[in-house]
């Protein structure tokens, strides 16, 4: 008895770690190309630079070689930074800045000034 409830809880850990490491690199993978748009232009225009001076030592493989390894290095930051958050063990739940991602609303106390307002409020008859 105590065996198997040992190993349901082994389970249930490791679901909850694989679903924690699945959500985070989909955050940094959205977050990297909706935040990140002025670095992606730069690594391609990086890219593209060098891919042009590659093409003089090998004219056949240089825009692919550039182009795998500006994918790859992109892919292994958004799962290496997944890794080390779902590593120390922070739930994307209990970021603040995520409750975009869990359909919460933030709680903003405003009031609602209409555009007449200013120029029909303090006039008195």
């Amino acid at each position: 008895m105590a065996l198997s409830q040992t190993s349901h809880l082994g389970k249930t850990y490791s679901l909850v770690m694989i679903k924690s490491f699945l959500i985070w690199t989909f955050t940094l993978a959205v977050c990297l190309l909706v935040v990140g748009f002025p670095l992606v232009v730069l690594m391609a225009t990086v890219g593209c630079l060098l891919s042009v001076v590659l093409q003089s030592v090998m004219p056949v493989s240089a825009v692919l070689l550039v182009a795998g390894g500006l994918i790859m290095f992109n892919v292994m930051a958004v799962v290496m930074a997944a890794l080390v958050l779902t590593l120390k063990g922070v739930h994307p739940s209990e970021v603040k800045w995520l409750s975009w991602l869990h359909g919460e609303e933030e709680n903003l106390q405003t009031t609602a000034v209409f555009a007449s307002c200013p120029l029909t409020c303090e006039i008195k008859p």
